[in-house]
């Protein structure tokens, strides 16, 4: 009878993750019974409206912030600061499609910037083109517009192949000249592109944008209006765009009444920035100490985007002042982020991103709108998968089975339960920029092993970030005593034996199997998964987070369980390379696998 019983159990276990699956990816053009569908949204006029800035590169742990005074006296001071936010892909097209979609990059397989990988060519072979957000807010009653950059890739040849679906306006910056500051090219709803070459970018921009507030503004229905400025992103000519070793960036391009600003700024001088000794792994732990002049352009470089941001600041003023003009201010929710962050000199990296470390994956968030507590700081975990989501919320839709978020709290007393972690992950190339790199100026270094996974988890009494590389080295940071990354904590020798430093009173060869079994159903998780991965693991309950998986009555499940590795590096998100998929799963003391 017990083994009946134990049977009996495995198999309602696995009939439920099916039909959780089955919600979560259902057979195209079959309507699941519990799956959303055309739900009666109320008065058009009673839904707020929606402004969506999405900046590009745009440091938070840098300070970049500190020199955007308007952003902060209209977005800071009168909404929410999200403190732990994140994103979960450190690169500007898998990061977008990742926030416009709701779903990890390993879902959407949009992982690079450029085919084969990723681009706007790779999020129409994905279906993503009628089937993500511009186009469900419609379906649900909104206007939509969209103006700047949407994703690399898309460019003065392919941008009718398919048009963009989803906006009622739109204007996009198209490649070769999205990031040419001085020589930039738009293409307006199904027109052919336009060259504004001579004009500074921004410039053009705040003036699309301010048209279609004035269009969204005149319209019957309730809007969403995506802003999408380049800065401060680097300056890249179109010349340079489709060089064999990668385009050549350079430091960004301010328009002329910003040139003269913070002349004395320098890159903040924290502990990572160029230090006296090699931090990290792979690649990264080879890398030289920049001599002075590299210094120096590093603060130059940084200058110039500070600089190139005056003009974002400025687009958030006048956009607010728009809104209160036109009587909607109070109506409205404006909400400010970035695709990823940026580094300069830390950890002796030169100007980019592509990493895990804070720099790079921590990004500003700021909320402003209805009901949204005015200068306040939220210090729950959130990250750029949440944001679907919370635009849902936001806009009274059912949430989507698929989405792989939950939406942030938007309210002081929300109850919502939230998760502590950040799935981070990275195929490909990183790619240096600025003047200064390991090939010099004009042969631009590229990256070819920078492909990992990582975990970000911030708890009750820990703070750690743990990765895996391609090359099957591992970093361990407990950002509490060490919130620079200087010092991996990972063992050298054997986890087993790794008894000398603890956390949360286990010693680390009991922390990192948790940490490791995390990772291993962040990497592949899909839907309601990736918001609660410990159920995965733990079915029956009983673990919530971090500090409940450390009970020692698991210690022998988690020793046992399979280790996050790769075969080896690729280029993209190919399975067979990924090493272990599935993880153990406990129930009532046995274990057995997920077979799904």
């Amino acid at each position: 009878m017990k083994g009946s019983s134990v049977l009996l159990g495995a198999l309602s276990g696995l009939l439920a993750i099916h039909e959780t699956f089955a919600l979560a990816y259902p057979t195209p053009g079959v309507q699941h019974p519990l799956q959303p569908g055309s739900e009666d949204h109320g008065s058009a006029k009673e839904r707020p409206n929606i402004i969506f800035i999405l900046t590009d590169d745009q440091d938070l742990q840098l300070d970049s912030l500190k020199y955007t005074p308007l952003i902060l006296k209209h977005l800071k001071g009168q909404g929410t600061f999200y403190k732990n936010h994140f994103v979960t892909t450190a690169l500007c097209c898998p990061s977008r499609v990742s926030l416009w979609t709701g779903r990890h990059a390993h879902n959407t397989n949009v992982t690079d910037v450029k085919p084969p990988y990723g681009g706007y060519p790779k999020f129409v072979q994905q279906g993503f083109n009628s089937n993500f957000l511009p186009v469900w807010l419609q379906e649900a009653g909104y206007d939509t517009y969209y103006t700047g950059k949407l994703f690399n890739a898309h460019t003065v040849n392919n941008y009718n192949s398919p048009h963009v679906a989803g906006f009622n306006g739109s204007d996009f910056l198209l490649d070769p000249y999205t990031y040419s500051y001085l020589n930039a090219t738009y293409q307006r709803n199904h027109d052919p592109p336009v060259s504004y070459e001579g004009q500074h970018t921004a410039d053009v921009l705040a003036e699309k944008a301010l048209g279609f507030l004035d269009d969204a503004i005149a319209g019957e229905r309730p809007f969403f209006l995506a802003i999408a400025p380049v800065s401060p992103h680097s300056n890249v000519d179109p010349s340079d765009a489709g060089s064999k070793h990668g385009p050549k960036m350079t430091e960004p391009i301010p328009a002329e009444r910003h040139k003269h600003l913070f002349q004395d700024v320098k890159v903040p001088r924290t502990e990572n920035f160029n230090p006296d000794t090699p931090s990290a792994v792979n690649w990264i732990s080879r890398l030289p100490k920049q001599n002075q002049s590299n210094v120096d352009y590093n603060d130059h470089f940084y200058r110039s985007r500070l600089r190139a941001l005056q003009t974002v600041d400025e687009l958030i003023d006048e956009v607010v002042a728009r809104l209160a003009e036109s009587g909607l201010l109070d109506t409205t929710y404006i909400i400010y982020t970035s695709d990823n962050g940026y580094h300069i000199g830390q950890h002796r990296l030169q100007p980019g991103k592509e990493c895990g470390f804070e720099e790079d994956i921590r990004v500003p968030l700021f909320i402003r709108g209805p009901g949204v507590p005015a200068n306040r700081i939220e210090n729950v975990v959130t990250t750029h998968i949440d944001l679907a989501p919370t635009l849902f919320e936001i806009a009274g839709i059912e949430q989507r089975i698929d989405f792989d978020g939950t939406p942030v709290p938007l309210i002081e007393d929300s109850k919502s339960t939230r998760h502590e972690h950040v799935n981070v992950e990275f195929w490909g190339v990183a790619l240096p920029e600025g003047e200064f790199n390991t090939l010099g100026p004009d042969n631009p270094a590229v990256i070819t092993n920078n492909t990992y996974k990582a975990l970000r988890i911030i708890g009750d009494g820990y703070n750690l970030y743990y990765s895996v590389w391609c090359s099957n080295e591992h970093e361990l940071y407990d950002l509490t005593t060490d919130p620079y990354e200087l010092n991996n904590i990972y063992p050298k020798g054997r986890v087993e034996d790794a008894s000398d430093i603890s956390i949360l009173g286990r010693p680390l060869s009991q922390v990192i199997p948790r940490l490791d079994a995390l990772l291993l159903v962040l990497k592949s998780c899909k839907g309601v998964t990736c918001v609660k991965p410990w159920e995965a693991l733990h079915p029956t309950g009983g673990v919530r987070n971090l500090h409940d998986a450390l009970s020692i009555k698991y210690n022998a499940f988690y020793h046992e369980q399979a280790k996050v590795s790769y075969d080896r590096c690729e280029s993209g998100y190919i399975l067979d390379a990924e090493g272990p998929l599935s993880p153990l799963v406990y129930r009532d003391g046995l274990r057995w696998h997920d077979w799904v």
